[in-house]
């Protein structure tokens, strides 16, 4: 289960969350702009934007979760267990597996616009990476900072929707998340007016009651609705440090405790890590569950005219900053 979100503020932000009970040993992984994609039916792609995001190495491919490319492009992938539909190769269309979207729209989109153009020309496929790596069911959120979209895989091939507050959770499928929004039109971040029914005197009895019925539970519905709402209301200054400390605390608002979601097999969901990327600079931040100090890899610090993969594991224990 997972949130994806994007913030504006001078630049440009982009970040999600991964909740699940175990990692695939992920990692921060800059692919530079030489490194050879190797599709399963699309030939290869010997050179083509760079891209930071994480990734799970498999066999030195990067099976990216979600990703910004050098232009400012953006995309993330979310569980959407039980509605995703991929299908047989079609002819006429650009087939890719699920796991090859990200690298393919990415590594050849400057724009959401040009990914939009992308994307109504492809098929994707019910192919997997190995034996080893089961077919994800997913849908995606992409963005730039013109605006989010999302796709989802259904019978009737890729549907592509206008996302207007640049949130994704997971089921149920997008229109229907967006009609759960119409639910809370009445929220708001100022303290509540008395409209319960005439002639009935009642009045706020202490500060801090603006968002008076926000949901916040961890179910998939309730997350979006909690993320549209902190998001689309967040304030915070222009600053670098302020941007990215405002995006950590947006996404805070959906993070996963351990203990609070337990699984039918026992084991418990948690907020495994948390990422926010600047998308105009190419700067990823990240925080995972057991260190809570924030994190970050510049791409272009890096050689991206190379054709080999960078990638750092991430931290994982506790860093505390002793003041005395």
């Amino acid at each position: 289960m997972c949130t994806a979100v994007t913030y504006r503020t001078k630049d440009f932000y982009f970040g999600r969350t991964l909740d699940y009970e175990f990692t695939y040993g992920e990692e921060v992984t800059v692919t530079p702009r030489k490194y050879p994609f190797r599709f399963a039916e699309e030939g290869e792609s010997a050179e083509h934007f760079a891209m930071i995001g994480m990734a799970h190495l498999a066999n030195g491919y990067p099976l990216y979760y979600e990703a910004v490319n050098e232009k400012g492009l953006a995309m993330a992938g979310l569980n959407f267990v039980g509605n995703a539909c991929y299908h047989e190769k079609k002819a006429g269309k650009v087939n890719l597996a699920q796991y090859e979207l990200i690298p393919y729209v990415l590594g050849r989109c400057a724009t959401l616009k040009e990914a939009v153009a992308c994307l109504k020309k492809i098929n994707v496929r019910s192919i997997a990476f190995s034996k080893k790596y089961p077919i994800a069911e997913l849908h995606w959120l992409i963005a730039d900072k013109t605006g989010s979209i999302t796709a989802e895989p259904t019978r009737e091939g890729l549907k592509l929707y206008k996302n207007p507050v640049g949130v994704l959770t997971n089921n149920p499928p997008f229109e229907m998340q967006m009609l759960t929004l119409s639910g809370f039109m009445h929220l708001s971040a100022k303290p509540p007016k008395n409209t319960f029914a005439k002639g009935v005197k009642l009045r706020s009895y202490s500060r801090g009651m603006g968002a008076v019925g926000l949901p916040g539970d961890l179910s998939s519905p309730s997350r979006f609705v909690r993320a549209a709402f902190v998001k689309c209301n967040s304030v915070s200054s222009e600053r670098e440090t302020d941007s990215v400390g405002q995006f950590f605390h947006i996404l805070g608002a959906v993070e996963q405790q351990r203990g609070c979601c337990v699984l039918e097999n026992g084991e418990t969901d948690i907020t495994a890590y948390t990422s926010c990327c600047n998308a105009d600079r190419g700067i990823y931040y990240y925080t995972t569950y057991g260190n809570r100090q924030i994190s970050a890899v510049d791409m272009r610090k890096e050689n991206l005219g190379s054709a080999e993969l960078i990638h750092y594991p991430l931290v994982s224990e506790e860093q505390i900053k002793f003041q005395n």
